[in-house]
């Protein structure tokens, strides 16, 4: 049994090894802070930022908030707010606002707790980021008085860089004015990433467009009172102009539990969907984003400030597989129903194309064929005419031998 184990503890050994480089990697730039003021009592502070080592287009910036003390116990339940710069060198930065950690009532310490911002790419190479060397570049405070804030600034210059592939669009600012079903109306700037289909797609296969967005600093969407603290939603969507019977894409992305005034998180991407009913070729812009329980009901309704100067994208339809009823040509029906009625036989069961007449009939109502669809009205003139004729003889008939009798 011993040997047992041993085989089993090496071959355990042996899938952690195989298991680690599947990882991603990620490097962290270590950030020495001095800080004065505000709720908290700490006056040195060692901030662990994570990035991964590889990227494409954004990526998350973690902000590993050390324990905090708290100079008086908390008089009411809360939690730590937590604000951030950046300098980042071949991208940008909207800034860190986020909700820490959870302080209870009479609690003195906050624990540990993880925070995240979204660095944006410019384009393709190396995105250098290190700590920014502005006094406050880290504000600490207490959600329930914000304006109570401990200012944390560095002289650190210790930097890393993040490798970005994929695309090397950095997307847009799009000035939005959102109208929020309570509350005042607010100017909010998203930098919008817009991702075509590889493939060009085909009439009659839906396809999506990739949506990405992060917050320019100073732009964030509030969340207004009265708004879901929870299960919001929002709504991207975007607009196609140049090809007939397709103007829009949609999609939903779930969001993070939300605050009564602090920003509403957008989420990390958003699969805009729709399907072409024709061929063509059009382009693709920015469009409205909604947020709300359902998509029916927006609680928060957001459209471009500028819509006709956005950048557009191209997008060509390709023509898909013919339509299931496209066999059946009513021009074809309609052809061989007149046929058959151009040649009026006397005996309905010698013409040759009776097999079809059991389907002109269905087929003309389909394609409105309107007369073609029933019995040729000539075939009653015909009988009506035959009738009267009859009818006129035997009146002429029946008044002869009333003229007989008047002459003897």
């Amino acid at each position: 049994m011993p040997k047992l184990a041993v085989v089993a503890s090496v071959i355990g050994l042996v899938l952690l090894s195989a298991a680690a480089p599947a990882q991603a990697a990620e490097k962290t730039l270590t950030v020495a802070y001095t800080c004065s003021g505000g709720p908290f009592s700490n006056t040195t502070l060692n901030v662990p930022i994570t990035v991964p080592d590889t990227a494409n287009g954004s990526f998350p910036a973690k902000w590993n908030i050390p324990q905090l003390t708290l100079r008086t116990a908390a008089t009411a339940a809360t939690q730590v707010r937590v604000e951030g710069a950046l300098t980042v060198t071949g991208g940008t930065h909207p800034g860190l606002t986020a909700t820490g950690g959870s302080v209870p009532v009479g609690a003195t310490t906050v624990p540990a707790t993880p925070v995240t911002s979204t660095v944006q790419a410019t384009a393709g190479g190396q995105v250098t980021i290190k700590p920014s060397a502005e006094a406050g570049s880290l504000r600490l405070s207490l959600a329930d008085v914000p304006g109570d804030v401990t200012l944390c600034t560095t002289t650190s210059s210790e930097s890393v860089t993040v490798t970005v592939g994929g695309s090397d669009d950095p997307g847009e600012v799009v000035d939005y004015t959102c109208r929020p079903a309570s509350g005042a109306t607010q100017t909010v700037r998203i930098r919008t990433m817009l991702t075509m289909p590889a493939a060009n797609p085909k009439v009659g296969e839906q396809f999506t467009i990739g949506w990405k967005g992060v917050y320019v600093q100073g732009g964030e969407l509030e969340a207004p009172n009265g708004l879901p603290t929870s299960g919001l939603k929002m709504y991207a969507y975007a607009s196609i102009s140049g090809i007939s019977q397709l103007t829009s894409a949609t999609g939903v992305g779930d969001l993070a539990a939300v605050t009564v005034g602090e920003p509403i998180p957008l989420p990390g991407s958003v699969e805009m969907k729709t399907t072409p009913k024709q061929a063509g070729t059009g382009t693709v812009k920015p469009a409205s984003v909604n947020f709300g329980l359902r998509p029916a009901e927006p609680l928060i309704e957001c459209e471009p400030a500028n819509p006709n100067s956005l950048k557009t994208y191209p997008l060509t339809i390709g023509n898909g597989s013919a339509s299931p009823s496209a066999s059946a040509s009513p021009t074809v029906t309609a052809t061989a129903t007149k046929t058959t009625f151009v040649t009026v036989n006397p005996t309905v069961d010698d013409e040759p194309e009776q097999p079809r007449k059991s389907i002109t009939p269905r087929e003309g109502v389909a394609t409105g064929a309107g007369g073609d669809a029933g019995p040729d009205g000539r075939l009653f003139i015909l009988a009506g005419s035959a009738l009267i004729l009859a009818a006129g003889a035997g009146g002429l008939f029946l008044r002869r031998p009333r003229s007989s009798s008047s002459g003897l």
